[in-house]
């Protein structure tokens, strides 16, 4: 994998083979952040970057001037090598929290401008996830979810659901307030 832009634009990350990750493909990422330059400032939002795996879209953030960046993983590995990346890159806008992610949102309540959610594709339950964001009203009022998942996967009659985008076998669907809301 590699950042596709900013500060660390081309630079190669090489996880650990034993890490139990899909990284989002670089053609898919590069996709995606071409719709999110269209809409925010990187340099003025937070991010939530849930089932953070690797790292590779906090990374991306971080590259691109994001200062507030909070991944979480339940896997104390994903999460050792997410920090050891970031000190090395010199990205001090990264923290990590190692949590289940239901469990993290449970109780979280701090607002976030963009929360980014790559679960396993395979993981029961998706819906829950893109439910408790909205019932706590974590997602910022001028904020967007978007959920990576597989192409079985339909949220399209979600009343939150805004879009989706499909590069190769990666789907993103996005979910954001409703003007009403």
């Amino acid at each position: 994998m590699r950042i596709v832009s900013g500060t660390h634009k081309s630079k190669r990350i090489t996880a650990p083979k034993n890490l139990p990750v899909r990284p989002t493909t670089d053609m898919a990422k590069e996709s995606l952040f071409n719709i999110l330059n269209n809409n925010y400032y990187f340099d003025e939002i937070r991010v939530l970057d849930l089932f953070s795996g690797t790292g590779n879209i906090s990374y991306e953030f971080a590259s691109r001037g994001t200062e507030q960046i909070l991944c979480v993983d339940q896997n104390l590995n994903c999460i050792r090598f997410i920090q050891k990346t970031a000190t090395e890159l010199g990205f001090d806008a990264i923290s990590t929290v190692q949590a289940d992610v239901f469990d993290f949102l449970a109780k979280h309540n701090q607002k976030h401008d963009v929360i980014f959610a790559d679960a396993p594709y395979e993981l029961e339950g998706l819906e829950k996830i893109v439910e408790t964001i909205f019932e706590k009203n974590i997602l910022s009022k001028e904020g967007v979810l978007i959920l990576e998942h597989s192409k079985e996967q339909d949220f399209s009659e979600h009343p939150f659901f805004t879009n989706k985008r499909r590069y190769g076998n990666v789907n993103f669907s996005f979910f954001e307030w409703k003007n009403d809301e």
